[in-house]
Formats: structure tokens, sequence, C-alpha cells
């Protein structure tokens, strides 16, 4: 096993190839912002439509990487997806955020997908955090506020999905053809609270840190099972759960981030809950471990069948999830189930240009059909992985 000085040099050489792959190969300097899709060859294309998640992720891990190592060339791209963010995605008429705009930066999907606009709220904290600029931190207020005010349920609490334009009610929830049409899901709201913790951290209102609260009861009484220790993933409104998939990427990520979403409201009570919960969602997502040190995609109950896919995200997930245990526990197997884990990436994930490959077969070969840079493919979960596990080797 590599010793921690060793790992955390290996994450920073990691971390820097990566941000900059995205400064050399994303900026769109013809029609601005960041490109819609780089493909698996490096074979950009100029003309793919733009993303909220893309440039609202972009935003977040340039403005991290900035409050990381005080690197101006970091703080200048995250400037960049800031005003992109501002002059193309943000509804002026309607409030929050388009989902998508074509390559020119005009409207093209004008939905209202929470997920997406969590994410805007996400970044704009981080860049706040950075700049420590008034206007930016009402901005993310307002977005907080408008998230409040048109998809919390005060009767159940929660949050629906998604709207029209308009925030009138939709019809279609989904955040891509491969979910299940629910009007709740887990994957939602983990990141809801992931970004209203990290709005706290700068704005430490009394509203936001019930909302926090009260996400983190959501997932105490509806998402987590407490027998299998998995998380479900879709719901009615009433919280009835639709039956779906096994996600073992989104398991390891809600076992370490709910605890650091815990940590934020410095409710030791609710700390104790999430460490423990953390503990039993990473022995659950060892079912998904394979032997070479790679995390599957998921599991489908209903055909009893693994997904033998091993995609990017889940791999940076379980990097940083097995640490936070290891952290929790002091079991040395989980440090070394990280080590494991950035050992695969290593061998079959990481890229010669930087960016990581989106997944592989297993059989190992490459998943060629997907973007390295894209709609979902984003320098979020491995700049992340790369980012946290720098600083708590760094405080260890």
């Amino acid at each position: 096993m590599i010793d921690l000085s060793t790992y955390r040099q290996e994450l920073n050489n990691e971390l820097r190839q990566i941000l900059q792959y995205w400064m050399e190969n994303a900026v769109d300097e013809m029609q601005g912002g960041f490109y819609g899709s780089i493909d698996n060859e490096n074979t950009v294309h100029a003309e793919a439509p733009k993303g909220l998640v893309l440039n609202a992720r972009i935003l977040w891990t340039f403005s991290a990487a900035f409050n990381a190592t005080e690197d101006k060339k970091y703080l200048q791209v995250a400037e960049r997806a800031y005003r992109y963010l501002a002059d193309h995605f943000t509804d002026k008429e309607y409030g929050g955020a388009y989902w998508s705009v074509d390559a020119s930066g005009q409207m093209l999907n004008p939905r209202k997908q929470v997920y997406g606009i969590a994410f805007y709220l996400y970044g704009i904290s981080e860049y706040y955090s950075a700049v420590q600029q008034p206007e930016v931190l009402d901005a993310a207020i307002q977005l907080f506020r408008l998230i409040e005010e048109k998809s919390f349920d005060a009767d159940r609490k929660g949050y629906f999905e998604a709207f029209n334009r308009d925030w009138t009610p939709a019809d279609d929830f989904r955040l891509s053809d491969k979910d299940a049409n629910a009007q709740k899901t887990m994957n939602t709201h983990l990141h809801i609270i992931e970004a209203y913790a990290n709005l706290y951290w700068q704005w430490p209102d009394t509203m936001l840190k019930k909302r926090i609260v009260q996400l983190l009861e959501v997932f105490d009484d509806h998402m987590i099972d407490k027998s299998s220790g998995h998380l479900l993933l879709f719901f009615d409104a009433a919280w009835k759960p639709v039956p779906d998939v096994i996600s073992y990427g989104h398991n390891i990520e809600a076992a370490w981030l709910l605890q650091q979403c815990a940590e934020t409201t410095g409710d030791e009570e609710w700390l104790n809950r999430m460490k423990n919960h953390a503990l039993l969602i990473t022995r659950a997502s060892l079912e998904g471990l394979d032997e070479d040190g790679g995390l599957w995609y998921e599991f489908d109950p209903l055909k009893n069948e693994m997904i033998k896919e091993k995609h990017w995200w889940p791999q940076a997930e379980a990097m940083l999830g097995f640490f936070n245990s290891w952290q929790i526990s002091s079991n040395e197997d989980y440090l070394q189930l990280s080590i494991n884990s950035w050992n695969f990436i290593k061998k079959y994930i990481r890229s010669k240009e930087g960016e990581w490959v989106w997944g592989v077969y297993a059989d190992y070969t490459i998943m060629q059909h997907k973007d390295k840079a894209g709609f979902w493919k984003c320098p979020y979960h491995n700049s992340r992985a790369c980012l946290e596990i720098i600083q708590r080797i760094g405080n260890d």
C-alpha cells in the first residue's frame, strides 16, 4: 500500500492534469463559454448544445480549485463560467436557469430542472467563496429562495423534480431517458442538500439551516434503506418508492456527502447519525466492488443482473467514500480500498490527454461512444475526489 504522502502527491498531480485538460480543450473561444461536447477521440463538436449541469459543474470545479490552490488561472476559468451562466442560462423573465442552450448561447430547452438549478447554486456559492462579491452572494440567495418558493413540498417535505419554463407543473420529470418518471428523486435531493450546505458556509441563515436538517430527515426517513444499506432512488409525491436499480455510485457518494452536510449544521446528533449511515451505506456498496478495485455501475434486482460497466464517476466517489469510512472507523481495509480505487483509475480510466474516459466494460474495453467532455461528463466528480482527499490527508 502506498503511503499517504505519496497518495496525496499523486492526486495533486492528477488534479492539475484534469484541470489543464479542460483549460486547453473545452474553452469555446468562438461562441463563448465551453464546448458542449468533446468525444473520446478528443474531437471537439463545436455545434453541440451546452448544458446547465456541465457549465455549473465547471463553475464549481474551478472555483474550488482556486480556493484550494490560490492559482489565479483557475479563477479566470471560474469567472468565465459564472459570466456565461449569468448571460446565457439565467432566465431573466421567469427566474432560475434553462436546462440547455444551443452552441451560440440561445435558449434551447427552457424547462426548469431543479437538479440543474441546484448545481447552479452549488457553483455560485463556491464562486462567492473565491471572489467575495456581494452581487454573487445575492445571486446565490435568490436561487435558494426560488427553489424554496417553486419546488418545496410544504405538505410532505422534500422537493419536486421539474417544471415548465414558467414554473407550471411538468408532465415529464426525468433527467434522462433511463430514469423513472418520478416526482421526487434521491439524486436531486442529494444535490440540493449539497448546494444548501455549501451556501450555508457562506451565509449561515436560519431558514437555510432548517432546510438542511429537513433534508437530512428526508434521507433518514425515506431514502436510506436501513435493512439493505442501499439508497432508494425514485418516489411519488407521497414518498412511495418506485422500484428501480441499485446505484453503487450514488450509494458511495451519498455515504460521505450526507455526513459532510451534517457537519455543516454543527448538530452532533445528526453528524453521528450520518457517520453511522456512512458506514452502513459503504458496507452495502461493497456488493458492487470487483476484485480489480473497480466499482460496477448498477445492479438490477428485477433481472438479478449486474450492469457490467465501470463508469468514471463511481470510481471517483468510491475513492473518496472509502477514504471517508477509514477516517470514521480507523479500519485500514477502507484505506486500502480507497487506494485500490485509485489504482484502478490509473490503470483503466485516466487517459493520456488528462481527462478520464467515460468508462470501461467488463473486458476493459473503453466505452468509445461516450463523451470525454459533454452534457454529463464534467470535471466535477474526479476533481472533487482529488481536492477532498488532498485536503483530508493534509489535515491528518
